[in-house]
């Protein structure tokens, strides 16, 4: 009997459903929808193609291997998305950013740019400036007798400016910096000095050569080695006057031999589609080292040793007109 009930309901159940099946379909309803009933024509189907490949992050920037047909739903690999590092720096293998090019300063309240011939205090820039007027006269050649003086900025006279780091190209770099006034400057851009085995990485570039173009040295690549020294220039004596603010201003040739940033383009280690510049020759460079140290040579430093150029023999305190910086972060 109860196998009788069921059989009995499954026929109601039936019914009734397709009862539902013959009502007429309401005014809202889509007429091009098939109706249970009606005749229902064969429906084209795509072939389904190739899979394709999800590209889920796991750290990594390598593209999978790409089969005939397969497609690649977006990844990191042929891009260039947004750096982690600020536009004027570097990005060293996602561990750090370093300057593209030497530091030149501005007064971090004013944005008026400070001298690059003096070191950047009030009273340090007077104090030259007067004393290189007087000793102009009693220079023993020609060209230190010659040569004028530059003149700071008038408000650099009048003020005491906040050195603020910049990295830009096309301007001359500053020099005359210690290693305390260069890691302020870099403070106050945000940024810091760079640490001495950051600095070796970004000089040898991707390909880990001892110089920015290549694994051997080469006369004129860099600007380091230079025919003369400025101080040889105007003093006759390359170990004398290293305070002169008209050091980087001489010429031989008719070539200054202090050059902008970015000056030396066969100068550069590369990193990706992006280059760091000068980080052999043009100035010496501070780093951070409790010591007191600086690094890749300035242009007239007799060195062949492109990024393993090192000066440990000065404290913090020093500076004179081949001492520069550029910033890490």
């Amino acid at each position: 009997m109860i196998a009788g009930m069921r059989r009995l309901a499954a026929l109601v159940l039936l019914g009734t459903l397709l009862g539902c099946s013959r009502t007429e379909p309401r005014a809202d309803a889509d007429a091009s929808a098939p109706r249970v009933g009606a005749s229902v024509s064969a429906v084209a189907v795509e072939p389904a193609g190739p899979p394709r490949l999800l590209y889920l992050p796991d750290g990594g920037d390598v593209a999978p291997p790409r089969a005939s047909g397969q497609e690649l739903l977006p990844g990191p690999w042929g891009l260039r998305g947004p750096s982690r590092c600020p536009p004027e720096m570097v990005d060293v293998r996602g561990r750090f950013c370093i300057d593209r090019y030497e530091a030149s300063l501005v007064d971090a309240r004013s944005g008026r740019e400070l001298s690059p011939y003096y070191h950047p205090t009030r009273r340090a820039t007077a104090e030259l400036y007067g004393l290189w007027q007087k000793r102009r006269g009693d220079e023993p050649t020609e060209a230190g007798r010659s040569m004028t003086v530059p003149a700071p900025p008038a408000w650099q006279l009048s003020s005491d400016p906040e050195p603020k780091a910049t990295s830009r190209a096309g301007v001359t770099p500053n020099g005359y910096l210690d290693a305390m006034t260069a890691a302020r400057a870099c403070g106050a851009a945000g940024k810091r000095l760079c640490a001495p085995d950051e600095w070796m990485m970004a000089c040898r570039g991707e390909q880990g050569r001892k110089f920015p173009y290549g694994a051997t040295y080469q006369q004129g690549k860099c600007n380091v080695f230079r025919e003369a020294h400025p101080a040889a220039v105007l003093h006759g004596n390359a170990s004398t006057g290293h305070l002169d603010p008209r050091l980087n201003l001489v010429a031989v040739g008719g070539r200054r031999l202090l050059r902008a940033t970015g000056a030396t383009p066969d100068c550069r280690s590369q990193w990706g589609e992006d280059a760091i510049y000068d980080m052999v020759g043009n100035l010496d460079e501070w780093v951070d080292s409790e010591r007191g140290l600086f690094l890749g040579g300035f242009y007239s430093r007799s060195t062949r040793e492109g990024c393993d150029s090192s000066v440990s023999a000065h404290p913090r305190q020093y500076f004179d007109y081949s001492l520069g910086v550029r910033c890490c972060k």
